[in-house]
């Protein structure tokens, strides 16, 4: 199963209390329960806003069991920013 690293910013690296961490996982939706499953409480609440990249591509409107990863690669967890 590939290894990858997801990195939480603004509100999700609050609600999670780190920035990054391993995960093992072969699809998106894989990755972001094993977080869930880790982190349970404000960071399963701050996931349903967030929006995704994998590996620098954005994830858009694709179902996350369709959004496979790759062993080494980067899951960025974006929640809405304010500002512009």
């Amino acid at each position: 199963m590939p290894e990858v690293t997801v990195r939480y910013w603004a509100a999700a690296k609050a609600a999670a209390g780190v920035a990054e961490e391993p995960f093992d996982a072969a699809t998106l939706a894989e990755a972001l329960d094993a977080a869930r499953t880790r982190h349970p409480g404000e960071l399963t609440r701050v996931l349903r806003r967030c929006s995704f990249l994998v590996d620098g591509d954005p994830v858009g409107t694709r179902e996350h069991e369709t959004v496979r990863l790759a062993d080494g690669g980067t899951v960025e967890v974006l929640p809405p920013f304010a500002g512009g």
